[in-house]
Parts: C-alpha cells; sequence; structure tokens
C-alpha cells in the first residue's frame, strides 16, 4: 500500500493532466456530427494503453463507433481479468445550464467538472492508470485484458456482435466495471446488481396539420393533452405502474434482504436539500433505497409537441412525442416488457388520435454474487485501501452489457465503482472528486492483487 500511495503522489498531477485531455475531447456517441471526435478519442486512449504498457492495443472497427482493445499478459497460467470501460458521453445539452463549458474540464472545491468526468471517463482512465502503476512498481499480479466502448450512451448496438466474434479474445476469468457509485469516501460501497432497461418513444398524432387554437379548439382533440393523460394513466394512486403484468416475473426480497439493504446509511434531509425538493414520492410501502435499487420504475425522459419558441403562437398541434424508459429488475425480460408497454399503450388509446410506440434500445438486469472469489477480492481491496469494510448495495441505473458477458462469454462481472450518485450524471454540471479518482487507482492494483492470491 505505500508503494502505490507513493507512486500515485509522485504522478498524481499527470494522472490529472491526461484526464483532462482525454475530457476535452467531445466523444457525443448519440449525435453524427461528433463522430470524428469519437474516432479521436478512440485513438487517445489507445495510445494512452500502450503508453502504461498494454500490448497488442487496437482500434477495432464496428458498423458504429470503435472498440479499442488491449492487453497485458503475463503468464497464461494466471487468472486473467476483463476490464470494461466506455469512452462515450451524453449530449451536454443544455448548455445553459453548464456554470463552466462541458468540454473544458474545470476544478471547483475538488471536484473535477466535465461531461464524462465521472461516467465514464474518469472511472475507466483508472484502469489504465493503475497498470501503469502495476508495471513500475513490478506489482502486476494478473493478466489484464482492456475493451473500451464507443457506444454505451446509445445501447452498445454494436458490441454484442464484437463480444460473439471475439469469444476467445475475450477469455477471462471476471469483467471488472468502474461505472457506478459508492456512497461516500467515508462510507465505501459495492454494488451487487443493476437494474435492466427498456427504452422507447411514444407519438400521438391527432389532425393532419397544425391548426389554428381559437378555429379548432374545443373540437379536435389535442394530441399533447391526450399524450399527457396516457401517460398519467401509467401509474395508479400508489404510483405502481399500472401496465398489465408488469410485475408478474418480479422477484421479492424477502424481509431480511430488505432489511440488509436499508443499512445503508441514508439522510433523508440532506437528499432532498441536495436535490431541490420538499418531498419525495415513489412507489409506496418501499423506502427511498428500495425504490432506486429493487423495484422497477418508469419514467418520462423527454415530452415535446406543438409550439416551443419564443412569443405565442395560438397552435393546436399536429403530433406530440414522449421518451419514455422503464428500469427492470430481476427477472424481468427488457423484449417482454417492452411488448407489453407496446400493447397496453395502443389498447388505451383514444379512437380520435393514432399512437406509435417504437422501441429503442434495452438490456437485461443483473445481480452479481457476494461470495465469489472475485467479489471477496474487491471488497478486500476496498477494505485495505479505504480502511472499512465496504456495503453491499443494488445500483439504480443500467449497464445492460453485464448480462451480455455472462450470456456469450459465461463471465460474472464486478462492480467497483467510484462515483457518487451525486455526481450531476447525465446532467449539466457532472463532476467527479479528484479524491475518488486518485482513491480509484490506489485500490485497483490491490483487486488484482488479493484476486490472484485468492486463485
Amino acid at each position: 500500500m505505500q508503494k502505490i500511495k507513493a507512486y500515485v503522489a509522485t504522478h498524481q498531477q499527470r494522472f490529472l493532466d491526461e484526464l483532462f485531455e482525454l475530457l476535452r475531447y467531445p466523444s457525443v456517441s448519440a449525435d453524427p456530427k461528433y463522430k470524428d471526435d469519437v474516432s479521436r478519442t478512440a485513438a487517445f486512449v489507445a495510445q494512452k494503453l500502450r503508453d502504461a504498457g498494454a500490448d497488442n492495443v487496437e482500434v477495432c472497427p464496428t458498423a458504429g463507433h470503435p472498440i479499442v482493445y488491449g492487453e497485458k499478459i503475463i503468464d497464461p497460467d494466471r487468472p486473467t481479468v476483463l476490464v470494461y470501460g466506455h469512452y462515450d458521453v451524453q449530449p451536454p445539452d443544455p448548455l445553459e445550464l453548464w456554470e463552466t463549458p462541458p468540454f473544458e474540464p474545470t476544478v471547483r472545491d475538488g471536484k473535477i467538472f466535465a461531461r464524462g468526468a465521472c461516467d465514464d471517463k474518469g472511472q475507466f482512465y483508472m484502469h489504465i492508470k493503475a497498470l501503469e502503476l502495476m508495471e513500475a512498481t513490478g506489482t502486476l499480479a494478473c493478466n489484464i485484458k482492456f475493451m473500451i466502448e464507443g457506444e454505451e450512451e446509445v445501447g452498445s448496438d454494436h458490441l454484442g456482435e464484437f463480444v460473439k466474434a471475439n469469444t476467445e479474445r475475450l477469455a477471462a476469468d471476471i469483467v471488472l466495471i468502474s461505472d457506478t457509485a459508492m456512497i461516500s469516501l467515508d462510507t465505501p460501497s459495492l454494488e451487487t446488481g443493476l437494474r435492466g432497461l427498456s427504452y422507447l418513444e411514444v407519438e400521438v398524432t391527432g389532425p393532419n396539420r397544425d391548426l389554428h387554437s381559437g378555429v379548432y379548439g374545443g373540437a379536435v382533440a389535442n394530441p399533447a393533452t391526450v399524450l399527457a393523460k396516457l401517460i398519467a394513466s401509467l401509474h395508479d394512486a400508489d404510483n405502481r405502474i399500472a401496465i398489465p403484468g408488469f410485475y408478474d416475473d418480479v422477484v421479492a426480497l424477502t424481509d431480511a434482504e430488505r432489511k440488509a439493504l436499508n443499512e445503508a446509511p441514508f439522510d433523508e434531509a440532506e437528499y432532498k436539500k441536495d436535490l431541490g425538493i420538499d418531498a419525495l414520492w415513489g412507489e409506496k410501502g418501499y423506502t427511498t433505497i428500495e425504490r432506486t435499487g429493487i423495484r422497477p420504475t418508469l419514467e418520462v425522459n423527454g415530452i415535446w409537441g406543438g409550439y416551443i419558441g419564443e412569443g405565442a403562437k395560438t397552435v393546436l398541434p399536429s403530433k406530440a412525442h414522449a421518451k419514455i424508459s422503464m428500469r427492470l429488475v430481476p427477472n424481468q425480460d427488457s423484449h417482454a416488457i417492452t411488448e407489453l408497454f407496446v400493447k397496453h399503450f395502443e389498447r388505451i388509446a383514444p379512437d380520435y388520435v393514432k399512437v406509435k410506440v417504437t422501441p429503442h434500445h434495452g438490456g437485461e438486469p443483473a445481480v452479481t454474487p457476494t461470495d465469489s472469489r472475485a467479489y471477496r477480492a474487491a471488497e478486500k481491496a476496498i477494505e485495505t485501501a479505504f480502511g472499512k469494510k465496504p456495503i453491499p448495495t443494488r445500483g439504480g441505473g443500467s449497464i445492460p452489457i453485464v448480462s451480455l458477458f455472462e450470456k456469450v462469454l459465461g463471465l460474472k462481472t464486478v462492480l467497483m465503482g467510484f462515483g457518487l450518485d451525486s455526481d450531476n450524471l447525465h446532467s449539466p454540471n457532472e463532476k467527479y472528486d479528484i479524491a475518488n479518482y486518485l482513491k480509484g487507482i490506489e485500490t485497483i492494483p490491490l483487486f488484482h492483487k488479493y484476486f490472484a492470491a485468492l486463485d
């Protein structure tokens, strides 16, 4: 540990400078205008892998954005860890809400503010610096393979094809991912599960063109109003999702499991203060920790229709739209839930409008075992680095490829994240604490050490 801390302290500023350089690339995978920037980011990641000591580094083209692969094989008889991360980021919009430019990293109060700072550039880059550290100090105990993709934020559309075509190349003993959060530096935690995802778009069409709201209002249904009513009907009075069959496959936790989950520290007053809200909302009968980890949800991610420009335009819109995501829990299936939603939405639509539902992407929920060698190695690494045993938690987000790795490669995943829930992921002013970044670089080599030792 002293050797690790000394190396991080000596190279701390360079580690930060390199991360800042990575954060300056606007690698937005969702917007075609950033395609060249995404490719440049992949090239940068590949070079930094080579600089850290990785071999056989390659920028692998796909039908979408490229995947960066690299490896360090020290002994075929030793265990192998496959590190997964993503270098693409969410769009920075709305730009006017950023206090500083999203692609010009800025440090305030010990935190790095930039798009991708935590999700996932800052977190995957810790692994590259950890490799450098282990190579420089002669402490590398495992074989390591890296697969850093550029399409996670748009559903990893082409990752499955790459994984299936490279099963031998990606052969390993465990997948290690840092794309999740812990409770805090004072209360470290390890996520033991992730929710799945079904993401789709709905369109409601009324008249064949926008109409004058004075001439036609009151005689023709307004698609925006109808859409609002349809969306409102998707939850009942107890805030349960009102789609028939939605909960049929949900695995309920035992009372003992729920009790253990709620032992994680949670300050409701601080939670509300941080979000600027006066009261919490959610499914009746469950705590906030349960609502965000072990219960499925349905949320509107965006809604639009009609005139939204400056000034007034009295129009009855022809169409209204919404983007909707559903977070899923074991044993819900994303394809089955998507089909349930489509049938339900079409069934409840009144005959004075037409509805269209377009599925986008999804993924399956995942639970990681807490009695495995890999989990115990992660637990011991965090306990050594932080001085405290981590609390097992369930993550509210989704990493769809976790189930892909298990299905295609037969590999379980360890979710060893160092972000915080308050890091404004997918929002303006995304941030990542410098202390978390450096602590991650200190902790990751310990995982490899203990994973090899437990073998």
